[in-house]
């Protein structure tokens, strides 16, 4: 009898079972219910604050934070490339971590470690907003707010002992708030050199983990623990100040250091062709190295001189002495007219009809001749003289160089740097550098950088440069046409006897018409007057002044004091 008791028991089980599985089933399946509506879209005014503290986590960071800009645009690209990005993305991910597993794997005893598919689906992240850090030094620091809701579908076959199993993530979920550095920022393409990244906060990551086709995050317990080990250990790598460090670009190629300095002693020039209209000619000389951002150097004007003496000398930084090369330009220099006076004003008007009808140039500086000196061609540390003819341009194939322009003498010695004087850590834009040798012991090397300036605007033109006037000398920097927001990155240097702890820089923003007129031709877009004192106590400065006189103007300058 308990034999029966037992079988029938079986049997009660397994039909109860079935049939309760197969009414469930129909249940769940025809007795849907029918009065489901759409639901309705409502404008966030029209919820109340219970609704809107439900909602408050899927707002867009751009909405809750005015720090944070919309990031709509990108978006929309990332949407767009996805499915080039997806594929470009594995195949550098499967190249990276193929030969770490391979390395990896023998200490394991594992056979082997494949990837059977990997791809991150269809749904590309998205940005909910982006702030942007401006600072004062050659960087770029941006903090996204990322969020991926992901269908990928990444499978890894592991086989040990004779056995195979695979292993399958889907369903990834990462909210993620990371700190993004682009410095030091380089003239050379990408324009930085390294990537530093760092996490501002655990991140959130949700995912599911498939093993022989069971989902492992159901078994209880595991899901927790694996998100805490997985947010503890990528926070410990990378939660700030801790960052991940990525090369882009060698710093001190990118940034090419000094490696020797030229000296060029201009002796003179002979049989210049005349170019004024009563037979004489105001020769100067322009100076410059090719392939660097470097001020040119002029020498004198010798008035009314078609044999010229200067004698003066001149010192030239050297960053590749194989391709950069000496440029000598010798031009004929013109009065340029002012306003100041009605007889100077029917002078010039009298001059500009003459330009008409005659195609004279009128207040520019005519280029008299020209030529190269390969530094190449230059034996370190031996002063050497040449005697150049002067050439309309450097084409062997104008047959216009073979007039006769006249020749200039020059003395040049090209002195490379030792070892032990090769300037160091020049893309660290926060460390002050000795002053060079031959600096007064007691003085030292006042260093003037003029960045940028924003939001300068001038009455009837905005064509800005900046003016420097120290101690009865004037620097200027370049001009930049028709830009309320101009970028020089131009250096200055001032040798001093002694500190200036008392002296004060007069700097001022000034625009020039791009015409040749009587009316406004120059004016000031603002100025300021910085106090030396801190500079030579903190050795640097560098700060973004409020420039006087003007509505929102700004001028970022940095100041260094070198001593030897």
């Amino acid at each position: 009898m308990g034999f029966f008791s037992t079988v029938f028991g079986f049997l009660g089980f397994g039909v109860g079972v079935s049939s309760g599985l197969v009414i469930g089933y129909y249940l769940f399946v025809y007795f849907q219910p029918s009065d489901v509506k759409d639901p309705v879209v409502r404008r966030l005014v029209e919820h109340d604050s219970k609704n809107l503290r439900g909602l408050l986590p899927e707002i867009p960071f751009w909405v809750k934070n005015p720090d944070y800009d919309r990031m709509d645009w990108l978006n929309r690209f990332i949407e767009v490339m996805w499915p080039y990005l997806d594929k470009a993305i594995c195949r550098t991910a499967k190249n990276i971590a193929t030969p770490i597993i391979a390395e990896q794997i023998p200490k394991y005893k594992i056979e082997s470690v494949e990837f059977e598919t990997l791809t991150l689906g269809s749904l590309p992240p998205t940005f909910q907003g982006m702030k942007v850090y401006l600072t004062e030094e050659k960087e770029l620091i941006m903090e996204p707010f990322l969020k991926w809701a992901g269908n990928p579908n990444i499978t890894v076959a592991v086989k040990a002992y004779g056995l195979k199993a695979t292993i399958q993530v889907v369903d990834l979920q990462i909210f993620a708030q990371p700190r993004i550095t682009l410095k030091p920022l380089v003239p050379s393409f990408p324009c930085f050199a390294n990537i530093f990244v760092s996490l501002m906060e655990k991140p959130y990551v949700d995912f599911g983990l498939k093993l022989f086709g069971a989902d492992l995050m159901s078994i209880p317990g595991l899901y927790r623990f694996v998100q805490e080990l997985i947010k503890d250990q990528v926070a410990n790598m990378y939660l700030w100040p801790k960052t991940l460090d990525v090369q882009i670009l060698d710093p001190t190629k990118a940034m090419q250091k000094p490696v020797g300095i030229l000296h060029v002693k201009v002796l003179r020039a002979s049989k210049l062709r005349k170019k004024d209209l009563l037979g004489g000619a105001d020769p100067y000389v322009k100076l410059k190295i090719t392939e660097s951002k470097a001020p040119s150097k002029k020498t004198a004007v010798k008035h009314k001189n078609l044999n010229p003496e200067w004698n003066e000398e001149f010192s030239m930084v050297v960053k590749d002495p194989e391709t950069q090369a000496l440029e000598l330009l010798v031009y004929d220099w013109e009065q340029v007219y002012s306003s100041n006076t009605k007889f100077k004003m029917l002078l010039l008007v009298f001059l500009r009809v003459t330009q008409v009808f005659l195609s004279i140039q009128v207040g520019k500086h005519d280029k008299m001749g020209m030529n190269v000196v390969p530094l190449k061609e230059l034996p370190p540390d031996e002063a050497k003289v040449m005697t150049l003819d002067l050439l309309k341009n450097m084409d062997p194939n104008d047959g216009q160089n073979d007039k006769m322009r006249g020749q200039i003498e020059v003395e040049l010695t090209y002195k490379p740097f030792k070892e032990e004087d090769m300037p160091h850590n020049t893309e660290n834009t926060g460390e002050v550098q000795k002053a060079p040798e031959g600096t007064p012991s007691g003085g030292g090397l006042l260093v003037v950088t003029v960045h940028e300036a924003q939001d300068v605007e001038g009455k009837h033109h905005t064509n800005p440069y900046v003016r420097i006037n120290f101690k009865g000398e004037e620097r200027k920097t370049k001009q930049v046409k028709k830009s309320r927001d101009p970028r020089w990155e131009e250096e200055f240097s001032f040798t001093l006897e002694e500190p200036p702890t008392k002296e004060r820089m007069h700097v001022e923003v000034c625009s020039t018409s791009s015409r040749i007129g009587l009316l406004h031709p120059k004016e000031t877009l603002g100025y300021i007057d910085i106090g030396l004192a801190d500079v030579v106590a903190n050795k640097r400065i560098n700060e973004k002044f409020h420039l006087i006189d003007s509505k929102n103007g700004r001028l970022q300058i940095e100041l260094q004091w070198r001593t030897s």
